[in-house]
């Protein structure tokens, strides 16, 4: 039989849904602790807790927009088999966690303010990760780049490293200018409809096509596509017109004047080179003003770097472990 895993426990392309369901799902599934915390408003955040014995820090994973902690599952496996404890979370909005009631569609995230997300965060570190071995990194992807930036900008004390993984620093809009898109998405919220789905999008209907995702690595995308078809919990495809507003602002404040230099942290900002999600330009003004930031673009990537062809992904994910492991 071929090797499952290289050897920093990520896995091989060749057998990859196999050793998924059959190896890695099933070890994290014996080593999780499931925790239901009250996020702001008393909203149902769901957090699955890994504890490694001698654990050498704690990494916290925040995913980004329609994902969930699951879709993080061989990265949660890796860096167990590395010696780090794990805390990932679905966010508000997504995958087991609370979703709004009075949005009738069921694959459509919302949120009133972004700040919610931030205000979650800084929840699930006051009730899971203080209590969870040290020192305390970050992990990030996509939206959860900017909630996670909001937060440190916030909370510069908390971590003592960060990985933003292609971070929403500011999204890509398709083409239509951010004023019209905010004028449209704020007279949409006067009328009654913030929690509509945005113009810009379509209700999830079946599986992804791969050429059109953003993943380019067909093993990890095919996965993940199959584990959506099978759990209408992970169906998520659009944001509405609230959700959107609140994205589109989400630039001035994470770039707003002295709140990037409060984050004194060592930081790598990772740029998907063939990104179709964000947009680089913001990510590029987010590193110049972090004072401790490196910023690199990814050869061969799309938006999920970590949905990448062992040859692009193994390398990226070797790099983040030797920064996570470098003494500051």
């Amino acid at each position: 039989m071929a090797e499952r895993f290289n050897p920093d426990g990520m896995i091989m392309s060749e057998g990859y849904a196999d050793t998924m369901q059959n190896v890695v799902l099933p070890e994290l599934e014996k080593r999780r602790t499931d925790r239901t915390l009250q996020g702001v408003g008393g909203r149902k955040i769901v957090v699955d807790r890994y504890d490694q014995d001698g654990a050498k820090g704690t990494v916290t994973i925040v995913h980004g927009f329609t994902e969930g902690a699951v879709k993080f599952s061989e990265l949660t496996y890796s860096l167990l088999q590395n010696g780090y404890s794990v805390l990932v979370y679905d966010q508000r909005g997504h995958g087991r966690s609370w979703r709004d009631e009075r949005v009738k569609d069921p694959t459509l995230v919302h949120v009133d303010r972004f700040g919610e997300y931030v205000e979650d965060l800084k929840i699930v570190c006051d009730q899971v990760l203080c209590d969870m071995p040290k020192p305390w990194f970050l992990f990030c992807h996509s939206m959860g780049g900017a909630v996670s930036t909001l937060f440190m900008e916030e909370y510069p004390m908390v971590f003592e490293k960060a990985v933003l993984c292609a971070p929403m620093i500011a999204p890509l809009r398709g083409g239509v200018p951010k004023g019209v898109a905010e004028a449209l998405c704020v007279v949409e919220k006067a009328i009654g409809q913030g929690r509509s789905r945005a113009f810009i999008s379509k209700p999830w209907t079946g599986p992804e096509v791969f050429e059109e995702s953003c993943a380019s690595g067909k093993e990890r995308f095919d996965w993940y596509n199959d584990l959506r078809v099978r759990d209408p919990l992970y169906q998520h495809n659009g944001p509405s017109y609230s959700w959107t507003l609140e994205a589109l602002k989400v630039t001035e404040q994470i770039l707003a004047p002295g709140r990037p230099e409060r984050v004194k942290i060592p930081v790598r900002l990772y740029t998907a080179e063939d990104d179709n999600q964000v947009r680089p330009e913001e990510q590029e003004m987010l590193a110049q003003r972090l004072p401790n930031c490196q910023r690199k673009i990814v050869p061969g990537s799309k938006h999920e770097i970590y949905r990448s062809p062992d040859g692009v992904v193994f390398p990226w994910w070797r790099e983040i472990l030797d920064f996570y492991g470098e003494s500051r």
